[in-house]
C-alpha cells in the first residue's frame, strides 16, 4: 500500500511539473505513451489526470487528446443569492461570452407540465447556450420557460446569455426565489459535445426552479459547469447556539 501511494504521489508531482512547464494549449502525449514515459499503468495515469482536469488545468477534447489549460480564474460563489454567471464574472474582471445558442419552441410534456405547473401541450421555449471564457467552453445552460413569460422577440433582440438577467431587466414577472438541486453528473453525449469534453466526464450540475412573486414557477433550468472553473459554497448558521 505504501509503495502504491508513493508511486501515485510521484506521478502527481511529475504531472504537475509537466503542466507547469508546458505552454498553455500544449497537447500531451497519448495515454499509452505518457503512461510508458512515466512508468505507470494507464488506469493509474487516468486517475491522476482526473485530479488536474477537475482543477481546470487539463482538458480532454473528444477525438483530439488532452491539452494543458494552465491556471485559470475561478468563479467562486455563495449559494445564498442567485446571480447570473455574468454578474459573478464581473466581480473578478473575468470576460465571459455566449457561444453557440439555440432557441427551441416545444410543447410541454408531462414532466415539464408538472414542473412549471402548466397544462400538457402548452407552448414553452427552451433556451440552450454555451458560455465561453477565453473562447473555451466552461458552462452549458438550458432554461425552459412558458411562452407567456418571455417573448421570442426579447430573446432574439436583447439576449446575451443570461435568462435571469433578461428577466430582471424586463421587470415582468417580478421574481422571488429559486429552488436549486446541486449534484455531479457524468456528461451525456450532447452536453459533452457542447463543452468539448469526453462523454462521461464529471460535471457540476445545478437544476433550478425560479418562482415569481405569486409563487408560480416560471423557469426550469439545467446548468452544467466544468469543474475547476467554478467553486460554490454556502454560509451556514450553527443550530442550537443562542446569539
Amino acid at each position: 500500500m505504501t509503495e502504491e501511494l508513493s508511486t501515485y504521489q510521484r506521478l502527481q508531482n511529475e504531472l504537475s511539473a509537466i503542466i507547469e512547464n508546458a505552454p498553455k494549449g500544449t497537447k500531451l502525449p497519448s495515454e499509452p505513451k505518457l503512461a510508458e514515459q512515466l512508468g505507470v499503468s494507464r488506469a493509474t495515469l487516468r486517475e491522476a489526470m482526473r485530479t488536474f482536469e477537475s482543477q481546470g488545468l487539463l482538458r480532454r477534447r473528444q477525438g483530439l487528446g488532452t491539452f494543458v489549460v494552465g491556471p485559470t480564474q475561478v468563479i467562486e460563489s455563495g449559494l445564498e443569492v442567485l446571480e447570473s454567471l455574468e454578474k459573478q464574472a464581473e466581480k473578478i474582471n473575468l470576460d465571459l461570452s455566449m457561444g453557440e445558442s439555440e432557441i427551441i419552441h416545444i410543447e410541454a410534456d408531462t414532466r415539464l407540465a408538472n414542473k412549471l405547473e402548466i397544462r400538457i401541450g402548452n407552448p414553452v421555449i427552451e433556451v440552450r447556450r454555451v458560455i465561453l471564457s477565453e473562447d473555451a467552453p466552461v458552462a452549458y445552460l438550458v432554461d425552459i420557460l412558458p411562452e407567456d413569460v418571455i417573448s421570442p422577440d426579447a430573446l432574439e433582440n436583447k439576449f446575451t446569455g443570461s435568462v435571469l438577467d433578461l428577466l430582471i431587466h424586463l421587470g415582468e414577472p417580478p421574481l422571488s426565489i429559486s429552488k436549486t438541486d446541486i449534484g455531479a453528473i457524468n456528461a451525456p453525449s450532447d452536453v459533452a459535445k457542447a463543452l468539448d469534453v469526453q462523454r462521461g466526464d464529471t460535471l457540476l450540475l445545478l437544476k433550478g426552479l425560479l418562482f415569481d412573486d405569486d409563487g408560480n414557477p416560471i423557469d426550469y433550468s439545467y446548468s452544467y459547469f466544468l469543474p475547476g472553473y467554478f467553486r460554490l459554497h454556502i454560509i451556514r448558521k450553527i443550530g442550537g447556539v443562542t446569539p
